[in-house]
């Protein structure tokens, strides 16, 4: 384990936070998101997701639940999000050894099976009994879906909480709804009908103490009710989405512990490194060529980019190729911070590196 006093942890765990508040996309909200967040939040973000899934996974058993799903046009999801989802599942059975619950709308299964699948995962038929048990020789995930009425939804969120009994919780790139129990896009088209109530699933979370995870990028998403009071000062529609009795597009929900990044996958690959740099494992970070994978299998299987609108193999607008450029840089830096590098001498280290 990464000594929290040491000088490696605090480099590495402000080089991923670093990463994760370049404006990549050029949206232009990344940064008052960020600081938004250290007033409310102050500390590492990724990090600190990191060390409470990692305490979560010492002191109960269960699962670990992810929650995604996002509604672009014609209710198409959105790459951004089930991909990451994958990605921190394949990193939490490597780094934890505890198998993951994807939580998706039930419309959308087929795109995350193939997905789980592109990130090296094997999905497996969820239990009847509700409950997840080890077994050996196998890289599993559980996917478990969600129909979109209230009623059939909040059954399976009570028997998720109550039955499967996650051991923690994580939302990205979910719509988290308003102060009037709608949800939007963010820019504030409505997504009435085209998703399931999982604020309901989060607030049964909440009320069994069980660690809710946050992960955004816009502030309309599950979670990001933790800064919801400043997203108005910065965020054009967060008050008010122009449709009148509509509200605005902040979510009102908020997380135990929020991470804010340019783009949502990408914050779920800074908890995985956050993750692989905590327990000192580079297996637990994934290479770029298997997230490259995993979004083709995405959009090869109904999900569409969340700029494009289309079923390119991008991530809010920025494409695969130069995606990947981008977790290869984070693992790279990572990795070297944590003294994988190769000096002069042959020996593994950098000689300049401060200790």
């Amino acid at each position: 384990m990464l000594n929290s006093d040491s000088k490696t942890y605090h480099r590495v765990a402000r080089t991923i936070d670093d990463f994760m508040r370049v404006d990549y996309t050029g949206v232009g909200l990344i940064g008052n998101l960020y600081e938004a967040l250290q007033s409310r939040q102050p500390g590492y973000a990724c990090m600190g997701a990191a060390e409470r899934l990692h305490k979560a996974a010492q002191e109960s058993t269960g699962p670990i639940l992810i929650a995604t799903g996002f509604p672009e046009g014609g209710g198409a999801p959105e790459t951004d999000g089930p991909i990451g989802a994958a990605l921190m599942a394949r990193a939490f059975f490597l780094g934890l050894r505890r198998e993951t619950v994807i939580v998706i709308d039930e419309d959308w299964e087929d795109m995350m099976i193939a997905t789980c699948r592109g990130a090296g995962l094997a999905p497996m038929p969820f239990p009847e009994d509700g409950v997840i048990k080890p077994f050996d020789f196998l890289r599993p995930v559980y996917i478990k879906t969600v129909p979109k009425d209230d009623r059939g939804a909040h059954a399976i969120c009570d028997a998720l909480v109550t039955v499967t009994r996650p051991c923690a919780a994580i939302a990205i790139e979910r719509p988290g709804r308003n102060a009037k129990g709608l949800y939007h896009g963010l820019g504030g088209r409505p997504l009435d009908g085209l998703v399931a109530n999982l604020d309901y699933l989060f607030e049964k979370v909440k009320a069994a103490a069980i660690p809710f995870i946050g992960i955004g990028d816009g502030g309309n998403e599950l979670g990001m009710g933790v800064i919801a009071e400043d997203l108005p000062r910065f965020s054009p529609k967060a008050a008010d989405t122009g449709t009148p009795g509509r509200g605005g597009v902040a979510a009102v929900t908020a997380a135990d512990w929020l991470v804010v990044s340019n783009i949502s996958n990408f914050g779920a690959t800074g908890v995985v490194a956050a993750l692989s740099a905590l327990l000192e494992n580079p297996v637990v970070f994934h290479e770029p060529e298997l997230e490259t994978r995993s979004t083709e299998l995405c959009v090869a299987s109904g999900g569409v980019d969340g700029m494009f609108m289309a079923p390119e193999p991008a991530h809010d607008g920025i494409a695969m190729q130069e995606y990947a450029g981008m977790v290869r840089a984070l693992r790279g830096s990572v990795m070297r911070a944590l003294g994988h590098s190769i000096n002069w001498q042959g020996h593994q280290g950098d000689w300049r590196q401060l200790k």
